[in-house]
This record gives structure tokens, sequence and C-alpha cells, in this order.
């Protein structure tokens, strides 16, 4: 059984609760993909548990970039990405950065956000111009993440390839703050899975770590992103 996480953003607390609920569901092999620390109150710890897994593939995604060079970033997100160097160290910050940014693992193509962006990703329907994004694919599964919405659909005309996002594990954007994570089996049957954990909890504490860092523009994108922990929404009210 295959777990696959991505979008962990430094959530601690969420992640354990998914290894749990995914070794009790049989798991033995894990696909990483990316985001690991970024936003989160607790980077290194992320970074070190899942260090811990046997099994696992690892990819880049937009967040091990921008821990790595901040002025890539957005401006409003550098102080978190170099919030999270700092607590990363310039060892891991690099590996991370050098991660590959795709995989085949079983005949299961595996990106950040789609085979020609981290940063551009797939939607629950179908977008505009998804087919472009999705034209050098011949593999008959291709798992992304990014959008922090789960999804398992076909490709826009393309019945030969399915799509699976598996939401985000540290902060989903569907409405529903449940750690988000998917599994695939031996037969490539998919489930989409949901579980529970303090969410409340890991939001307050952005806002004290993260938030009290210091630095120009940390506060503002701590309460951001702990907004959008507690609410499970991009846009937050």
């Amino acid at each position: 059984m295959l777990a696959v996480l991505y979008d962990v953003h430094g959530n601690l607390p969420a992640l354990d609760a998914v290894l749990a609920e995914a070794h009790a569901a049989g798991a033995t092999r894990w696909l990483l993909g990316g985001d690991y620390a970024l936003f989160g109150a607790w980077p290194k710890e992320t970074v070190v548990r899942l260090s811990e897994l046997r099994g696992a593939t690892w990819i880049r995604g937009n967040g091990e970039r921008w821990a790595n060079a901040p002025a890539e970033a957005p401006a409003p997100v550098r102080p978190a990405a170099r919030w999270c160097a700092a607590q990363l160290g310039d060892a891991a910050v690099a590996r991370l950065a050098a991660l590959p940014a795709q995989a085949v693992i079983d005949g299961i193509r595996c990106c950040h956000g789609s085979p020609l962006s981290d940063v551009t990703g797939l939607l629950p329907e179908a977008a505009p111009g998804e087919a472009a994004l999705l034209s050098e694919v011949h593999e008959p599964l291709l798992i992304a993440g990014h959008t922090h919405l789960p999804l398992t659909r076909a490709a826009a005309g393309r019945e030969d390839l399915r799509l699976l996002n598996p939401g985000s594990v540290g902060m989903p954007f569907d409405g529903d703050p449940r750690a988000a994570f998917a599994l695939v089996d031996g037969d490539g049957a998919i489930q989409l899975r949901r579980v529970a954990y303090d969410h409340h909890a890991a939001a307050a504490a952005v806002r004290e770590r993260l938030g009290g860092s210091g630095g120009d523009g940390a506060a503002a994108i701590a309460d951001l992103v702990a907004r959008r922990i507690e609410q499970a929404r991009i846009d937050p009210v």
C-alpha cells in the first residue's frame, strides 16, 4: 500500500495523525510530494519525522525552492521562507532544494503542481489549458498537489490518464480542516482519506512561533496561515 502525502507545510500534529492512520491502513511505502516545512510551526520537526519513513520517495515543491532562495518567493511570503530556512539549517535546506521535481514509481508519474510547473496546479474541475499541462504525461496515473484540493478524476480529453490530488496534510483548502492524504493499493485503487487532529492548536502555534519570530511581515503571514488552517480555505474571511 502506497501512502500519498503532499503539502504538510510544517504541521507536525497533522502529519502525526496522518502517519498513524496510514500505518493502521497497511501503508508500507510513501510518496512525499513536496512543501514539507514552509509556513508551519514545526518545520524542522516535520522534516525529521518524514525522514524516519522507510520506503519513501521524495520530490521537491515550491516551498523547498523558496526556503532555499527566499528572493524567488512572492514578497509577502519571504519572511516565512527566511524563518523556515533558519529553523531547518543550511544543510537541510540545500538537501530539500536538490530533490527531483518529478518521479515515476510503479508506472505512476508524480510531481508537485503539474508536470510543467510546481506552482501551477490541477483543480477538481478541469480548467482551460489543462490538456497542455499534461501533454507529455504518458503514464496512466498522475499524482500532483499544490492546490490543497483533493481530487480523483480523468484528465481533460484523456481517457487514458487519471489524476489524483490527495489534498493537503497540513493546510486543506476545501473547507474541511481535517488532514488529507491518499492511499493507492497494488491494483491502482485510490482512497482519499481524512483524519481529524487539533487544527486550532496548530493554528495557535503558527501565530506564536512564526508570528513571534520578529522580522518584517512575519506576524502578518503567520496570521494568514493560521486562519487558513482554522478555516480550511484559501480566502479566509
